[in-house]
């Protein structure tokens, strides 16, 4: 009966993998926000490049 409360006892395999489990959440949520910021970065450049071309386009005409 010893035995068996020394294993479960033991709590330190539990809580290493509870930190791994909370370290990839934190990943996962990082890289879903990312590509949301991402998008969105993205479309304000391509707006901007756009109203660049405009702009040089009306002036060079």
């Amino acid at each position: 009966m010893t035995i068996i409360r020394k294993i479960f006892g033991n709590n330190k395999g539990a809580t290493a993998i509870e930190y791994g489990l909370i370290a990839a959440l934190v990943a996962v949520a990082a890289i879903v926000a990312m590509r949301g910021l991402g998008t969105a970065v993205k479309g304000t450049f391509n707006k901007a490049t756009n109203e660049l071309n405009t702009a040089a386009s009306v002036s060079t005409t």
